[in-house]
């Protein structure tokens, strides 16, 4: 709920005797200070238990200097598609902020922006523009400029993006600038729920965390994300840094390739996806997980599954480098 101050005074300002008997002593009319202020005004909304206020989520400037000890640089970026499939939709826009963080995962400055549009090779359709705001007289004659993007992608030691899945192949198959980089996902790499949030939705995570921003333009997303990912929790342990340690580690794709067609039901309940090979992987159902679950996982194909213990379903050792791609 954001405050406009005007419209609250006159709103209490007017409120008759009677009106304000009615209501009880439980709505009693705030007594605002002589000098008051927006944030004084949404203080004591908030400490009247029955607001809840939403502030405006304000971008981080690029700092003039690199400042020291904080050696690493991560990018943020997202994109604006005209569909969902990397092979035949393109992109429309992408946004791109390149912060500073060190070895322990704590972030230091924005250094670098990039927002761009590009006109696709055919009429964006109206349901991306609905989602989007994006219209075809927005981006007709633009061109994403790949050498400012270069300028901030090359020297990243990693992009995060919220939904790599998404993001990672269609901006592969636009240049490639983006292959050979260490890619995380803030969506699936980061344990929202552990940390009181009740959704992975960017707006969602924003909104609970008492912020409001201009969502679905590339740039105002990636601040979005940058400031939630720096966001201070109780233990002291930042998103952000849960992410890039979750980045350092190795993930193991297992196939339950040749699995009975009977078990897809188990194997779905158990989190398996199906991949029909169309993208290059083999035509089966598979999952993710950590190193250390690797020897339940495969105990479990082996006994539930295959039902034969010298089973050997094929696997596929991942880093950053690797995941998330096409």
């Amino acid at each position: 709920m954001s405050v406009h101050r005007d419209s609250q005074l006159d709103m209490f300002a007017k409120a008759s005797p009677a009106t304000a008997k009615a209501r009880g002593p439980s709505h009693r009319r705030p007594s605002w200070p002589i000098a008051y202020s927006d944030e004084d005004m949404a203080r004591t909304l908030e400490e009247s238990g029955n607001f809840r206020i939403l502030r405006k989520l304000a971008a981080r400037p690029v700092a003039p200097v690199r400042r020291p000890g904080f050696p690493r640089l991560g990018v943020i970026l997202d994109t604006e598609t005209t569909g969902l499939n990397h092979r035949s939709d393109e992109i429309i826009e992408i946004g791109a902020v390149a912060f500073t963080f060190d070895d322990d995962g704590a972030i230091g400055d924005i250094v670098g922006i990039y927002g761009g549009l590009q006109q696709p090779s055919r009429p964006i359709p109206p349901e991306i523009t609905r989602l989007t705001g994006i219209t075809d007289a927005m981006v007709e004659g633009q061109l994403i400029d790949i050498q400012s993007l270069r300028t901030l992608i090359e020297p990243a030691d990693l992009i995060i993006a919220h939904n790599a899945g998404f993001d990672r192949p269609f901006c592969e198959a636009f240049s490639k600038i983006f292959t050979g980089k260490a890619w995380a996902c803030s969506v699936s790499e980061i344990d929202w729920s552990a940390r009181g949030f009740e959704g992975t939705k960017l707006g969602y995570l924003v909104g609970q965390a008492g912020y409001f921003h201009e969502g679905h333009r590339a740039v105002d997303d990636c601040h979005a994300l940058l400031e939630i990912l720096d966001r201070e929790q109780r233990d002291g342990e930042s998103p952000f840094t849960e992410l890039y340690r979750a980045s350092q580690r190795s993930r193991i794709r297992i196939f339950a390739e040749h699995s009975p067609f009977e078990m897809k039901d188990h194997l779905k309940a158990r989190g398996y996806r199906w991949s029909d090979g169309s993208d290059g992987r083999l035509k089966s159902w598979w999952i993710e997980v950590g190193e250390e679950d690797l020897g339940d996982e495969l105990s479990y194909l082996r006994s539930d599954i295959y039902r034969w213990a010298e089973a050997e379903p094929p696997i596929v050792r991942l880093t950053a480098f690797d995941r998330f791609k096409l």
